[in-house]
């Protein structure tokens, strides 16, 4: 999830370095001088922070769990609240896990995620027994490691497919791949019950990114289309 955009802009200018990345981003974890520790990454500019933001606010609206994004005073920067992690492959997963992960696969589609397994298994965790993706910084407009995806980010979603058979995504398609016909249907539910409206409120939110959520609205159709071809 991500925080309230009336709270407070966190100053990582005062928090204090505890450990260094885990990722590919120059990051670390921090902390206040609450005891309250943060995974702090920094991007490459303040368009790629804000595209994470906002992947992260549309699987919060799908209900999809992700770790809590907190904004900071720098517009590069993209920082989460550390939360313990019970799990951090997908190769640990119980079979219960895997079902849980398995029912996001629409979302990461439909967001373009094709990180959403990650490089190594790595980028589905369990936290309390609840499966989050860790990391949505390759959806929407850049890939994982900032590249513009550019016309391979288009109003159709190939990826529902790709993430489930693409030998080149090893761990997705161990994941995803053999999902039967009932679970691909309800996977794909999770976004085609949006509303087009919430959809449009979630990417504007006082900006200008119309063609963005037009796009993102025209996918959610292409998945309502693709959904059409399993019944």
């Amino acid at each position: 999830m991500t925080e309230s955009p009336d709270t407070e802009l966190l100053n990582s200018s005062q928090l204090r370095r505890i450990s260094g990345q885990l990722g590919s981003n120059p990051a670390g974890v921090f902390e206040d001088q609450n005891g309250q520790r943060y995974y702090i990454k920094t991007l490459e500019s303040p368009q790629h922070a804000s595209n994470e933001y906002l992947a992260a606010c549309l699987y919060q609206l799908c209900g999809a769990p992700v770790l809590t994004y907190v904004r900071t005073n720098n517009p590069c920067e993209v920082a989460t609240r550390w939360r313990h992690l019970d799990k951090t492959r997908i190769a640990h997963f119980s079979e219960d896990e895997c079902l849980q992960a398995r029912h996001w696969l629409a979302v990461h589609a439909w967001t373009a995620n094709w990180d959403a397994a990650g490089l190594d298994g790595d980028n589905q965790g369990v936290a309390n027994g609840i499966v989050l993706t860790l990391d949505v910084g390759g959806a929407l407009l850049f890939r994982a490691s900032g590249d513009p995806k550019g016309k391979a980010f288009g109003e159709t979603v190939p990826e529902f497919q790709r993430l489930q058979s693409d030998p080149d995504n090893p761990h997705a398609m161990k994941l995803f791949g053999d999902m039967p016909v009932a679970e691909q249907q309800s996977a794909l539910q999770v976004v085609t019950r949006l509303n087009d409206s919430d959809i449009r409120r979630v990417i504007l939110d006082g900006s200008e990114r119309e063609t963005l959520a037009e796009k993102m609205i025209a996918r959610k159709a292409d998945l309502q289309r693709q959904m059409d071809l399993l019944s």
